[in-house]
């Protein structure tokens, strides 16, 4: 049996307005089953989804891994589509919980596997490290926003100083619905709308992209490049609502730093993606992809107004820079605090646990 395809994703990303969370997006509620994994840090529940993901794909089951804005080689969630079947991580900052017990969701608590008396014995260490933990991520969102700001400087710049050709956009977007759709129309009903999904996250290693993971090869790829403020997010998000006016599902994934913004579209039916090419996900046009440069519709605002420019381009960089410094000493702060857990772990019944719910899985599928 072929190998299931992986594709990998983030349903949450540290952004300048905190931790932004789509984790109510990872699966429907109506899915045949979900499994919501409670339990502290360093009790496995990252390495109980891999390894239930391990045995489905090798039984050609597609999956999606959810990785963990935290620590990109963590899961948050797996996701086997053609079973409708999840695995969440229930526990902080997501905080899921089921919504329909039993019926649908269903707790795995690995916390009953621990031995209470040693992880009482790290209790201070705990709090410490808890504490420590959220003043690091309150410094690091605080540098996000900043960076934010100075981001929002340089994209405004060309607006600002009518150096943006809005009606050449306007007409550019206008071709770009009429190429994509030519007039079609998705006339079946739909359970599903859109979806909303990070394919990068700000992670302790700077920004991370699987965006070569969502799109499949077969699709046309619509690539929108340009400068910082040139309308490319509007542009996809124009597309985005003539695809959903046209009653087409789609996946719309968010720019990490600031969400409110689009930066990634995928309209499955049609087998088309528009993409937005910027760090760190800057893409090469090959094969059928379609090249929208943005830049042919601005003009230079002048020498002593770029100055400007690339100053708050710069202290971008800096804010940016620091937080990521921020969030990597959350990272090793909470390794820290995975140490003070995984000890009191007996493994052993947490593998068969694995087990029983890999069967439970199975199960679903017959």
């Amino acid at each position: 049996m072929a190998q299931g395809k992986i594709r990998k994703m983030f349903a949450g990303s540290n952004s300048a307005y905190g931790f932004y969370s789509f984790y109510d997006q990872i699966i429907e509620d109506n899915a045949t089953r979900i499994f919501v994994i409670k339990g502290g840090p360093g009790v496995g529940k990252s390495t109980f989804m891999k390894n239930i993901a391990r045995e489905l794909t090798s039984s050609g089951y597609d999956a999606e891994f959810h990785c963990c804005s935290g620590d990109s080689e963590s899961l948050d969630g797996i996701v086997f589509p053609q079973l409708q079947i999840a695995c969440i991580d229930g526990t902080s900052p997501h905080m899921v919980d089921p919504k329909n017990p039993g019926a649908v969701d269903e707790i795995v608590n690995l916390g009953e596997f621990w031995d209470e008396a040693k992880v009482i014995a790290r209790r201070d260490d705990i709090l410490s490290s808890n504490r420590e933990t959220a003043r690091l991520y309150r410094r690091a969102y605080r540098y996000l926003a900043g960076a934010k700001l100075f981001l929002d400087e340089v994209e405004d710049y060309y607006r600002e100083n009518r150096c943006l050709d809005t009606a050449g956009l306007n007409r550019l977007a206008l071709q770009a619905i009429g190429e994509i759709f030519q007039e079609k129309v998705n006339k079946n009903e739909l359970a599903r709308r859109e979806r909303h999904l990070f394919a990068t996250a700000i992670t302790p290693d700077g920004p991370i992209s699987y965006l070569d993971t969502i799109v499949s090869p077969d699709f046309r790829r619509y690539i929108i490049s340009g400068d910082d403020g040139t309308g490319k997010n509007e542009l996809i998000a124009r597309v985005k609502d003539a695809a959903i006016m046209r009653n087409f599902f789609v996946e719309i994934y968010h720019c990490a730093l600031d969400p409110t913004k689009i930066d990634h579209l995928i309209i499955p039916q049609l087998k088309t993606a528009v993409l937005n090419s910027v760090t760190p996900h800057l893409l090469i046009p090959a094969g059928d992809d379609r090249l929208i440069e943005t830049d042919a519709y601005v003009k230079n605002p002048g020498s002593h107004l770029q100055k400007e420019r690339e100053l708050a381009r710069k202290l971008y960089e800096q804010s940016f820079s620091a937080a990521i410094d921020y969030i990597a000493r959350a990272r090793t702060v909470h390794q820290k605090l995975e140490s003070y857990y995984s000890p009191s772990m007996r493994f052993v019944e947490i593998n068969r646990l694995t087990e029983m719910v890999l069967e439970k899985i199975i199960s679903y599928a017959i």
